[in-house]
């Protein structure tokens, strides 16, 4: 890698306020608000919408949609001419 083209790298808290739920991990991404984390330091912490604690995929509260009831009813609808 070329020397001094690449952003600083370090450990970073992504927050979830809507799930109550963050992470420590690291990244690229910063911020000017800090956040005390468990080990007693303190880390920038980004503020996200959606995470994996409140994503429905995730949660298991995503709606399936019915396919086979819209086949169907197009084949009546339609039927095949």
């Amino acid at each position: 890698m070329r020397k001094d083209i690449h952003p600083p790298y370090g450990p970073v808290v992504f927050r979830d306020k809507s799930a109550g739920f963050a992470f420590l991990t690291g990244s690229t991404a910063t911020s000017d608000k800090t956040v005390e984390w468990e080990d007693g330091r303190t880390y920038p912490v980004i503020d996200v919408e959606v995470s994996s604690a409140s994503h429905p995929f995730y949660t298991g509260t995503a709606k399936v949609l019915d396919t086979a009831g819209r086949v169907e009813r197009f084949e009546r609808r339609y039927g095949a001419r």
